[in-house]
């Protein structure tokens, strides 16, 4: 592996870069936290060959998240559910505005 390969997997949204430290560090918020969205089924971290949780860029946005809603008084799980139905929400219009620019609308015959 060369340094180019090991920079661009950091720049991989999946690349489960970061420890549960490191990752509660940059969310502000404690490792319990990232704990109990992940016992809330909210994210799955990956696990290191020692067993040691790992955090991906993407989980680490998912987790901001459901901080916000926490923080603004939101109980944990109603948070987390409140997270997935957003992400949803957001893979649903991506996939419907794909398919929309996609196909071309019929065209209608001309009224006779």
């Amino acid at each position: 592996m060369t340094a180019d390969d090991s920079f661009s997997r950091l720049e991989d949204d999946d690349y489960p870069a970061y420890t549960m430290g490191r990752a509660a560090e940059m969310l502000g918020t404690t490792q319990g936290f990232l704990r109990a969205i992940g016992e809330a089924r909210l994210i799955t971290p990956l696990r290191s060959p020692g067993g040691h949780r790992r955090y991906s860029r993407y989980q680490l946005r998912i987790a901001a998240r459901a901080r916000e809603l926490v923080d603004g008084g939101t109980p944990i799980e109603a948070a987390c559910r409140i997270v997935i139905l957003e992400d949803q929400l957001e893979e649903a219009q991506r996939i419907n505005a794909e398919h929309h620019h996609g196909t071309k609308p019929p065209s209608t015959p001309p009224a006779v």
